[in-house]
């Protein structure tokens, strides 16, 4: 099926440690002026094994869309993963093989208050988004939704990003929402930890205990979820109890 896709080429920018197991990729996609995507699709990269095995694994990009032909990658080494080591692994200039963008974990207009919700390396589509939709308020432009159709930029709406991760120092992108944060009063980022040490500030446990204190009784927002199968369920399910429509809750799960 991803034979009829185009296959395109990708050197490697920079590699960015976020933490002991995370790294932030950046590549820049090669004999193309400009590489088009929606922020929360992802890329299917390829690989060929030292045993001659092609291996073929979807990453969600990390970066917003953007006039330049480049894209980003936030990646958790997977022990005895083939994949993740050998992308985290790699030295500035070395290329790689991807087809896409696909997926349709977008936006959608018209933009309501907005619950994001992520574990792990499932804030990457959320970086995108949150971004885009940043860079877009600035210049007085929309972020390109389903068909092309314009969402409204940050300014326009409230915005949560809850985000769970088990140590402060596993918070990726941590000093980038403070400041998103900062500069922009309708969007609040809370991070919570389920192994905080004692010195940790912030709030604590899984990201399905602090969903009623964003969404208290409404009905009228959405929330976009993702990251592993069963934080995905247990979010879907919160949100369904609490009487919210199935259309406004949207969602991609990781393996």
């Amino acid at each position: 099926m991803m034979a009829q896709f185009q296959t395109y080429s990708a050197r490697l920018l920079r590699s960015v440690p976020l933490s002991e197991f995370t790294k932030h990729i950046e590549f820049e996609v090669q004999g193309v002026p400009r590489f088009g995507f929606v922020a929360g699709q992802w890329l299917s990269v390829k690989a060929m094994t030292p045993e001659g095995e092609e291996i073929t694994r979807a990453y969600s990009i990390a970066s917003a869309p953007s006039e330049h032909a480049r894209f980003a990658f936030c990646l958790n080494r997977v022990q005895d993963g083939y994949m993740s080591n050998y992308l985290c692994d790699l030295g500035e200039g070395a290329e790689i093989s991807f087809q896409g963008p696909f997926g349709d974990f977008v936006l959608r207009p018209p933009l309501r208050d907005t619950l994001m919700i992520a574990t792990g390396t499932g804030i990457a589509p959320f970086r995108s988004m949150l971004h885009g939709l940043s860079e877009s308020g600035h210049e007085g432009e929309g972020t390109a939704g389903r068909a092309g159709a314009p969402v409204a930029p940050l300014q326009q709406a409230q915005f949560w990003l809850l985000f769970g991760s088990r140590h402060e120092q596993d918070i990726c992108y941590r000093e980038e929402f403070e400041r998103l944060a900062a500069e922009h009063s309708n969007f609040h980022f809370m991070p919570t930890l389920s192994r905080g040490g004692p010195e940790w500030q912030g709030l604590r446990g899984y990201v399905q205990e602090h969903v009623k204190e964003v969404v208290v009784d409404r009905r009228d927002m959405q929330a976009y979820i993702c990251g592993l199968d069963k934080m995905v369920s247990a979010n879907r399910e919160l949100l369904k109890s609490l009487g919210w429509d199935r259309k406004s809750i949207r969602y991609e799960k990781y393996d």
